[in-house]
């Protein structure tokens, strides 16, 4: 990805989440999808709507588990292209995420 493509991943974690009314079944499906397609924006939508704070209801083992795949190879991509290691993008990642 270029610096552009990750700019763009920061502006989308900083946006209202957008928690869809339908079964979990098919949203898991269409996070699925949008993890697996490798776009580093459609990722960082999912990260994005999966994520919780700590004063927000408690997640659901499968929705902690596609979080948890989706923050990973979002993290790793940041780290790529803005060269630094894992841990650290993950951590800004979810700066981004706790100051919205």
């Amino acid at each position: 990805s270029s610096k552009k493509t990750i700019e763009e991943v920061y502006t989308t974690l900083k946006l209202k989440p957008k928690i869809r009314r339908i079964m979990w079944s098919r949203r898991a499906q269409e996070y699925e999808t949008k993890i697996f397609s490798g776009d580093p924006i459609k990722i960082s939508e999912v990260v994005r709507d999966l994520f919780r704070k700590s004063s927000q209801a408690e997640q659901s083992y499968s929705e902690r588990q596609m979080f948890q795949v989706a923050i990973e190879r979002l993290a790793r991509e940041v780290a790529a292209v803005e060269k630094t290691d894992y841990f650290q993008s993950t951590e800004k990642i979810e700066q981004i995420l706790s100051n919205k």
